[in-house]
């Protein structure tokens, strides 16, 4: 979330990965209760969440864990290492990553719009999967002369096979601890 040209600090809202009654924090000693896995919809951070007494969450359900507005959600309790969340969580993961960058097609097209050089000789691009050297070379000529207005402008003009599929798998790699650096998650 952005106010004021600044980037938050924090997650706004969460997808709902796993949800665990009776138990354990992972990240405060002596919290328990329900106990909820979630995926930050900004910075893609696994949260650990402590559940309102009485409230019920869906799997995928989009939780409000901002400052202010939460109904469901008693205290977001901190991150969680992707090592230390369930297997059901890490089962539900991929779908929830590939929602986010579906619903939020214009964050990524833009990405791909401004993206620069990492470093002299390795475009941003490129640490997409799916995308090479050239084809990051092609994607950046094409741009220039009009930038991208869609996955499916993408797909047409630059020759880009499912663009939302490809960022989602680099999202994962970042989540996972595969990637060395991070484009898009906060880990």
């Amino acid at each position: 979330m952005y106010r004021d040209g600044w980037q938050s600090r924090y997650e706004e809202h969460a997808l709902v990965l796993d949800v665990r009654t009776r138990g354990r924090s992972a990240t405060v000693r002596g919290r328990d209760g329900t106990m909820v896995t979630g995926l930050g919809d900004e910075r893609f951070s696994l949260l650990e969440i402590l559940a309102a007494p009485g409230a019920s969450f869906k799997i995928g359900e989009r939780v409000c864990v901002g400052r202010e507005g939460r109904a469901k959600v008693e205290a977001v309790l901190g991150r969680i290492p992707y090592a230390k969340i369930s297997p059901a969580a890490k089962a539900e993961l991929r779908g929830a990553v590939e929602s986010v960058v579906k619903s939020k097609e214009a964050r990524f097209v833009e990405y791909v719009n401004t993206a620069g050089q990492l470093t002299h000789r390795v475009h941003a691009l490129e640490m997409i999967p799916g995308v090479g050297r050239m084809h990051a070379r092609a994607i950046v000529e094409e741009r220039e002369r009009a930038k991208f207005s869609s996955y499916q402008d993408l797909e047409k003009r630059a020759d880009f096979a499912d663009p939302a599929v490809q960022i989602a798998q680099r999202i994962m790699e970042e989540i996972t601890g595969e990637a060395r650096t991070c484009l898009f998650a906060k880990r």
